[in-house]
């Protein structure tokens, strides 16, 4: 993010009523996707797509460049940087790395996107024995920069595809493995997601499940048999020790992203629950330990037609504006993406709602019997000529908070099972307007990035990154 963002915002004499951010930072122009060929009929590996979005560019809504991994199914998943705005006032730090882990093989990709930003370039490979022997870690998940420089990777397992939810660092100029984060036998059962505060010395990780588990697809008794979290754990911040684990109960099942809010002196935050259609806030109590509470809860459909007679809404990403005052959030099964206002941390109210596909659209073979809610079934999402298979699934907001980018694609083993049209046509990227001002979500049908007409045959686009940082890879100090 550019530095007057920083500086308006987090100011520590400032408090988050003092943000411009409009008026700080310019339009997004390009974004960085990972693009998955794993468990497509294309036998290819997956590369690092560029789109174009700047309206006034000949290429608008296209891919601009494709760069290639030198392997096969790798399933590229997320990325983060090398710096990032923990090291804001350090002239020696840039912001010229993206770091691609491996999801499936546990290989991390270092690319070069400094040199010429619109045609990134390969410049370093982390081979996955490296995470194996020296971290005893593999399944490579989220990655976050840190101010001392190093680069640190929450990881999902062991190298035998059981749960185990470590840290790997990365030295943040050579990118060799260092080592693990967290102390010997302290990794957590199971990993995904983490954010720190380091105001007050906090990290706080989350838990999906173990990768053996999931790596094919979802089974219902995996999660009867404990092969999935329901749990957030505690960390210290300097010390590296494991402090508490927060159990959230089975309305807690499946902790997937976590978003502590933007203000570096804030204590609280929420964190999407996947199974049961949860949003929790967790927040620091008057002791100084921590808690959680339910917060927003999208009810489960009743259905005939689908693989159970119950079929929840998954939430599986959520950010939060960066004035802290919109929570946003993907239903990948029921197929919408919500808004909420925030103002009131522990009374979230829905503001904006838009379908985009899913797993109930009135055309389709589930009939919804039953739904708390009683919304009708939606129609199909249909965007220049094109039928939108799939649902919202990743989400990227603008540093001015009126563009919401959302991707279709969850995981590739998921994708097949629930979504087979997906990963026969492709996934897309959209684009949503947002009210910032009363709450409101409208479709934008002049914006479409079809990735089934790529040239290699359709594939699957996941997370989305700013060059210049955005409010999923973004942490103050």
């Amino acid at each position: 993010l550019c530095s007057v963002i920083i500086k308006i915002n987090f100011h520590p004499t400032l408090t988050l009523k003092h943000c411009i951010i409009t008026e700080a930072c310019p339009r997004e122009q390009i974004v960085y996707l990972p693009c998955i060929y794993r468990n497509t009929d294309s036998l290819k590996p997956d590369y690092l797509a560029t789109v174009d979005v700047d309206p006034k560019s000949s290429t608008y809504c296209q891919v601009i460049h494709r760069l290639p991994m030198p392997n096969l199914r790798d399933e590229l998943h997320h990325s983060g940087w090398n710096a990032c705005s923990s090291c804001f006032g350090d002239a020696s730090k840039k912001r010229n790395r993206l770091i691609l882990p491996s999801l499936i093989s546990s290989r991390v990709y270092v690319v070069d996107v400094g040199t010429d930003p619109r045609a990134p370039r390969m410049h370093k490979m982390v081979e996955p024995v490296d995470l194996y022997y020296k971290c005893g870690l593999a399944n490579p998940h989220t990655t976050h920069c840190l101010g001392s420089g190093q680069i640190m990777i929450s990881c999902m397992g062991d190298p035998s595809g059981n749960g185990k939810g470590g840290f790997v660092l990365l030295d943040g100029e050579t990118f060799e493995v260092i080592g693990n984060w967290e102390h010997q036998g302290e990794a957590a059962p199971f990993g995904y997601d983490f954010w720190y505060q380091p105001r007050h010395n906090v990290m706080i990780s989350t838990e999906w499940g173990a990768p053996k588990a999931l790596l094919n697809g979802f089974n219902p008794v995996h999660v009867q048999e404990g092969h999935y979290g329901k749990s957030l754990h505690v960390w210290d911040w300097t010390t590296h020790k494991k402090l508490q684990t927060v159990d959230l109960g089975e309305d807690g099942a499946i902790p997937l992203e976590i978003r502590f809010l933007h203000d570096p002196d804030a204590t609280e935050g929420y964190v999407g629950c996947a199974l049961r259609g949860t949003v929790f806030r967790f927040y620091k109590t008057p002791k100084g330990d921590w808690a959680a509470e339910k917060v927003i809860r999208v009810p489960s459909k009743k259905v005939e037609g689908w693989t159970l007679s119950e079929m929840p809404s998954l939430i599986t990403d959520i950010l939060i504006s960066l004035d802290d005052r919109y929570l946003y959030f993907s239903n990948w099964l029921h197929g919408d993406i919500r808004q909420y206002d925030i103002t009131d941390r522990r009374k979230p109210r829905l503001v904006g709602q838009v379908f985009l596909g899913g797993s109930i659209l009135c055309d389709g073979p589930v009939r919804v019997l039953e739904d708390p809610e009683n919304q009708p079934q939606p129609k199909p999402c249909i965007i220049q000529g094109k039928r939108i298979h799939g649902a919202p699934q990743m989400l990227q907001l603008s540093l001015d908070g009126r563009r919401l980018y959302v991707t279709t694609s969850l995981y590739s083993g998921w994708d097949k099972q629930f979504y087979p049209d997906m990963i026969r046509q492709g996934s897309v990227m959209m684009q949503i307007d947002v009210d910032t001002v009363n709450g409101g979500l409208t479709l934008n049908e002049n914006f479409l990035v079809d990735f089934g007409k790529e040239p290699e045959g359709p594939a699957l686009a996941h997370e989305l990154r700013y060059p210049g940082g955005d409010c999923t890879s973004d942490i103050w100090i």
